[in-house]
């Protein structure tokens, strides 16, 4: 595959440019294995349909045909209709965001999913893989089909491409 030269300008980012080096969703680390695409997340509701509002234009068109994006955030478009996000602040004040992916993990999944790779990608993969404590509590603590069970962790989990509704 050649690489394939991606140049981003929209609100949070000028002039960045990246390559695309695999073919979209393949050749991921082994040890990371989301179960839900970026399209599928988007349909499904994160974020509060914020997140994505002003750089459509550099991902496929197609995750925002269903996509649930507000111009404000909306905790009733979160697939578990509830808000489980933390300010932006809070994740750059906690020194979790990577300076090219200034929109945070979801961002470096986008760009890692249509095939970038980047230094930062076994940061992320290992806090993304530090998600799956919660998966463990949600196990414990709900009953199997339960999705009223702790909607906040849900929906914090779908962010982090983890789907727990069939837990």
């Amino acid at each position: 595959m050649k690489p394939k030269r991606v140049i981003v300008n929209d609100k949070m980012q000028k002039g960045y440019e990246y390559l695309l080096v695999e073919p979209p969703g393949r050749n991921f680390d082994l040890q990371f294995r989301p179960q839900l695409t970026p399209r599928r997340m988007l349909e499904l509701g994160v974020f509060g349909g914020r997140y994505m509002t002003d750089c459509r234009n550099e991902f496929p068109q197609q995750w925002f045909a269903k996509a649930k994006l507000s111009t404000t955030r909306d905790a009733s478009l979160n697939c578990f209709g509830v808000n489980a996000s933390q300010p932006l602040a809070v994740w750059r004040q906690k020194g979790w965001i990577y300076h090219e992916d200034p929109r945070g993990w979801f961002q470096w999944y986008c760009r890692y999913y249509m095939g970038r790779r980047c230094p930062d990608d076994e940061r992320q993969i290992k806090r993304w893989r530090a998600m799956r404590r919660h998966v463990a509590q949600i196990r414990q603590n709900c009953t199997p089909g339960d999705i009223s069970c702790r909607r906040r962790q849900r929906q914090a989990l779908l962010h982090w491409a983890y789907d727990t509704r069939k837990l």
